[in-house]
């Protein structure tokens, strides 16, 4: 039986797409059909919303239970995926569950069962040991990217998490990679393989090198930004070290950015892939954990400061830029010792930089910390009336609102931020004492 009022065209009109790609239709297609699929496609192709919409269809108004389970590498995939369903309006309840994220918090909100829970499988077998997931209704299974999952070594929790589902009859798995094998405990049977890998980079991504005169690429890297100018940028580091080293030797230098690695607090990592997001940062320096689930529209630049390991690594990183049509440029910065990876074909066109290029411009925003959240019933529009009100900001003043369990980020124009925090650090939010300052 499936779900009588949620509308596929009523999810594509309240997520603005026009109409599906053709991997998505296939999937659409393939799971109406059969209860095991396989769907390989290039990352930033829209598989999300490629297994989203067969789940959905099949949950049912009527069940006041959880129905369906959605299993991901890494804490922003999940999150990223909740945030696509919320925007497909099905009136369906789903809950992210997280490592990182208060467990209590999580508690709470499974205590009225969610229609679809959205997890890593650290904590996903956490709480169904616990009770706090109720998994005997739990009919469908997506494992999102279960190459990366298995890869970073979630076999014992996963093979938990798919053993304590005893109404299982459909599984879903994605994948950016080819040629990965599924384990045996995933119980798939004569599964449907849908393909959509190209193979190839995106026609819209230019490959590019820069040579460093030096071991040491740092100067190097400093003058590519610099020539590139003002423009979203992510720079890839293989080791957690080098990313925070770069980071401040780019800070050190005048350079505006972030950096994100996994051995940051979560409220680090929210902080700083918010100010990537609005644009309070244009450069990201990362790990490689930033080159999947991070939908983050209209990256321009990635820059392989370090070469990635493997041909794996290197598409995904590119995959965060070119995506949905979209022209963007990878950079591979090469040492005199380095050569271009075997797997990059045809060879990158190298470029020169421009020696009198200066600073790039800083960004036109900066982020404020408001100490409420989604657990405080505050919302965007809240926070907009309030900044408008309270602040004397027009619309366009403000830019991306994110809003958090207990906090939430607004970007303020920089020029306006000063003023403002002045008028508004003794007021109230929803009759609430909050504290509101720039995000540190």
């Amino acid at each position: 039986m499936q779900s009588t009022s949620f509308s596929i065209a009523d999810a594509l009109s309240n997520l603005q797409i026009k109409a599906l790609n053709p991997m998505q239709q296939a999937s659409l297609e393939a799971n109406a059909t059969n209860n095991a699929v396989v769907l390989l496609a290039d990352t930033g192709s829209g598989k999300t919303l490629a297994f989203l919409l067969p789940v959905t269809q099949l949950l049912e108004k009527t069940k006041s239970v959880t129905q369906a389970l959605i299993v991901v590498s890494s804490r922003e995939l999940a999150l990223q995926i909740e945030q696509v369903f919320k925007k497909m309006g099905t009136g369906f309840k789903v809950t992210c569950c997280y490592g990182g994220h208060l467990r209590e918090t999580e508690e709470n909100n499974l205590k009225q069962a969610p229609a679809l829970i959205v997890g890593t499988p650290g904590r996903l077998a956490d709480h169904i040991r616990r009770g706090n997931i109720v998994t005997t209704h739990i009919e469908t299974l997506v494992l999102d990217e279960f190459d990366k999952s298995l890869e970073q070594g979630f076999e014992a929790e996963m093979s938990f998490i798919i053993e304590s589902l005893p109404a299982l009859k459909k599984r879903i798995l994605t994948s950016a990679t080819e040629a990965v094998e599924i384990p045996d405990f995933v119980g798939l049977k004569n599964p449907v393989e849908i393909n959509f890998l190209s193979g190839e980079k995106s026609p819209a991504l230019a490959v590019q090198m820069v040579r460093s005169a030096n071991p040491d690429k740092s100067t190097t890297l400093f003058s590519v930004i610099c020539t590139l100018g003002n423009r979203s940028t992510i720079i890839f580091c293989n080791q957690r070290e080098i990313v925070e080293q770069t980071s401040q030797f780019l800070k050190d230098k005048g350079i505006i950015n972030v950096f994100y690695h996994g051995a940051m607090e979560q409220q680090e990592r929210d902080i700083a892939l918010c100010k990537f997001r609005n644009g309070s940062s244009n450069v990201l320096v990362t790990t490689d954990l930033a080159a999947r689930g991070l939908d983050i529209p209209n990256i321009r630049y990635i820059i392989h400061y370090q070469l990635p390991i493997t041909q794996e690594s290197f598409i995904h990183r590119n995959g965060r830029t070119a995506r949905m049509e979209a022209s963007g440029t990878a950079i591979l910065l090469l040492a005199p010792q380095e050569t271009v990876p075997g797997y990059i074909d045809p060879a990158p066109i190298e470029i020169e930089l421009n020696a009198d290029a200066g600073l790039p411009a800083k960004p036109d925003w900066t982020t404020f910390y408001v100490s409420v959240g989604k657990k405080d019933k505050v919302n965007k529009i809240d926070i907009v009336g309030f900044l408008t009100n309270k602040g004397r900001l027009k619309k366009e003043e403000i830019g991306l609102i994110e809003v958090k369990d207990f906090f939430s980020f607004v970007a303020i124009r920089k020029s306006k931020a000063g003023p403002t925090l002045q008028l508004i650090k003794e007021e109230r939010i929803k009759n609430k004492k909050v504290k509101i300052d720039v995000a540190k």
